[in-house]
């Protein structure tokens, strides 16, 4: 059985000295698709409006497991910017470094899901606010508290933006944060049709954790003799931890002096995998903040932040939509439990408890 304390999510994170976990990046509308709805000879679809974002999905999946998540990023001054900003507030983010663009406008995504709950994307996100936060815009008073950084690829889709992304994860490497790249390509975001692989990669080098999924580390090691080269070459790099998943398939992970090592999802009913791997990379983050020390944990107790983290990404595809289907510590200690893993060596650091 678990309990919560009875303190709110921000004290029991002040009560622990949590770090914050700061995700950068875009805020869109998910528009998923739901359904069709015949009239007369037509044929329409039906699209329900949910609020997300890879990097916001993230920040949510902090603050939903009781961790202190700062969002930094640009909506335009529409409605749709209003709803993420509501959103995001009403999951307990701090907003405090969210822009609004005076003209430019939200970015929106539509959704379309298979028969196995996969999705695929269509974006409109041509000059839409998120792409054009600028350097001047990053303030070096951002990583005072020496937060955990989180960015993702899409970030990086045109030079003004990567320029941006480039100098924000600078900063912060100066600063002494961790800096944490779910890789995430969207190859329909890029002017070529498929993303730039020297520019990824020169952002992969500079992180201190990095998640791909198992075609991103393909498309990405193409150039070296092997995708175990690459990783390896990451390693020496500086990468202290590299993330490898594959859907609802095994997941590895490497650190520079040990053998990889795999841990394997639980089977789940999937509903809508939206918001999976960034449900999987905010537990990590989340279980990471909750540790006392700036350096990452080894052995047994990062083999518990990532079952934390893989048990996050499980329950989330069970449910649809990006914010609303993130899970909350209890249910995922639960999860945890009543499957049997082992994650006692993490529970001492939770902003939740065992009960007896």
């Amino acid at each position: 059985m678990i309990i919560v304390n009875s303190t709110s999510g921000q004290q029991r994170a002040a009560a622990k000295d949590l770090r914050q976990v700061l995700c950068f990046g875009e805020a869109l509308i998910d528009f998923l698709h739901i359904g069709v709805q015949q009239q007369g000879p037509l044929q329409l679809p039906a699209y329900r409006q949910f609020p997300g974002g890879a990097p916001a999905n993230a920040a949510v999946a902090v603050a939903k497991l009781g961790g202190l998540a700062r969002f930094a990023g640009q909506v335009g001054q529409d409605a749709f910017g209003d709803f993420l900003a509501q959103a995001l507030q009403a999951y307990g983010v701090d907003l405090s470094l969210l822009k609004r663009h005076p003209t430019a406008k939200t970015a929106l995504a539509f959704v379309m899901l298979d028969e196995t709950g996969d999705r695929s994307f269509s974006f409109y996100r041509d000059q839409s606010a998120d792409v054009l936060f600028t350097p001047e815009q990053i303030s070096a008073d951002w990583f005072d508290s020496k937060p955990i950084l989180h960015f993702c690829s899409n970030t990086l889709t045109d030079d003004f933006i990567a320029h941006t992304t480039t100098q924000l994860v600078m900063q912060a490497k100066t600063a002494g944060c961790l800096v944490s790249f779910d890789v995430n390509l969207r190859h329909n975001l890029w002017q070529e049709g498929v993303a730039h692989r020297e520019r990824v990669n020169a952002l992969v080098w500079q992180a201190d954790i990095v998640k791909f999924s198992r075609d991103e580390l393909q498309y990405l090691c193409d150039g070296f003799e092997s995708a175990a080269a690459y990783l390896e070459h990451c390693l020496q790099a500086g990468c202290q931890l590299l993330l490898v998943t594959d859907g609802g398939g095994r997941i590895d992970y490497y650190r520079a002096g040990s053998a990889p090592v795999t841990v394997t999802p639980p089977k789940v009913q999937v509903v809508d995998t939206t918001a999976g791997g960034d449900a999987f990379i905010g537990g990590l983050l989340f279980s990471l903040s909750c540790l006392p020390a700036a350096s990452l944990p080894q052995g047994a107790l990062l083999h518990a932040c990532i079952e934390f983290a893989t048990a996050c990404g499980a329950v989330t595809v069970t449910r649809p939509g990006a914010f609303p289907a993130l899970p909350d510590a209890t249910e995922i200690l639960a999860d945890l439990a009543s499957r049997q893993v082992d994650v006692q060596a993490l529970i001492p650091f939770l902003p939740v408890a065992p009960a007896c």
